[in-house]
């Protein structure tokens, strides 16, 4: 009876470790996300964000090819505004070297009319955040480390404010929120989803990465291990708390081991509504480009 089932077991477990370290891996979604923010103005309902994150470039299946890929998926989205939320390097078994000035000449071609805004992330910074925030700002990528931005989109100003990464720097939200006229809407991006327990209810929307979602979600099981000192509680997508929104996009590239099962890589597309009841969510697989 056993001998009968090793062939079914051996071919079952060489599907599975396909479907992880190839197939999944190598899949690329444009997802859209209707997200209703407390307190979004109606004056700005519908703004279209494009958020990327931990694309890990140098990654097995997340070469320079697929980055290109990700730039045109993203462009093609006509967003009103790119965030960028870390993790552009890679630290993963199988990878290639790809240096920030290479990945930023990638990135340069991001286009978006209230522009393209950057923070780093710990792999960054492990490598060299420094040197990291030099590439993207020559390449006209806006680095945002613990600072603020105006934008104004139909007449209407809202601020953008960059928070540091919470494992890597000083994470320092209060000084810039402190400067900004209260009342006015506050999207802050960073990359640890973590900071957004501190984080007042005067930032109406916090976007990060980091989770990778789980990287691995098993049938039964779910989520195994998450980089977060809360466990679970931040993995992945909307999460509503004291009044509070966060999204947390599951990324594109992987660390560690080059593998996803049940969390597909992805580029985050959000629409912010001042409405109750926006429009479900959709989701589009593209066709991946050879790494």
């Amino acid at each position: 009876m056993i001998r009968h089932l090793r062939w079914p077991v051996c071919g079952l477990a060489v599907l599975l470790a396909a479907w992880a370290f190839w197939w999944e891996p190598n899949r690329l979604l444009v997802r859209e996300v209707q997200v209703t923010p407390g307190g979004w103005p109606a004056a700005l309902d519908g703004l279209k964000v494009v958020q990327l994150t931990d694309l890990h470039v140098g990654a097995p299946w997340v070469g320079l090819g697929k980055l290109r890929e990700v730039v045109a998926a993203s462009n093609a989205q006509q967003p009103d505004l790119i965030l960028l939320t870390g993790d552009y390097v890679q630290h993963v078994l199988g990878g290639e070297a790809i240096t920030p000035e290479a990945i930023a000449a990638e990135l340069a071609a991001l286009q978006a009319p209230l522009g393209v805004y950057a923070v780093l992330g710990n792999h960054d910074w492990w490598l060299d955040g420094a040197r990291v925030a030099r590439a993207f700002s020559a390449a006209g990528v806006a680095v945002l480390e613990d600072q603020a931005a105006a934008l104004t989109h139909r007449g209407r100003r809202f601020w953008l404010l960059g928070i540091g990464d919470y494992n890597q720097t000083r994470h320092d939200w209060k000084t810039p929120l402190a400067r900004l006229p209260p009342g006015e809407p506050v999207v802050a991006f960073t990359h640890s989803p973590d900071v957004f327990a501190d984080l007042p209810a005067a930032i109406t929307l916090t976007l990060a990465g980091h989770t990778h979602g789980g990287q691995v979600r098993l049938p039964l099981l779910g989520v195994l291990r998450i980089p977060s000192r809360y466990g679970l509680r931040y993995t992945i997508g909307v999460i509503r708390e004291d009044g509070k929104t966060l999204f947390v996009s599951p990324g594109i590239g992987t660390s560690g081991l080059p593998v996803r099962f049940g969390v597909p890589p992805e580029i985050s597309v959000l629409r912010l509504h001042a409405e109750a009841a926006p429009p479900s969510q959709s989701a589009t697989t593209l066709p991946s480009a050879a790494p």
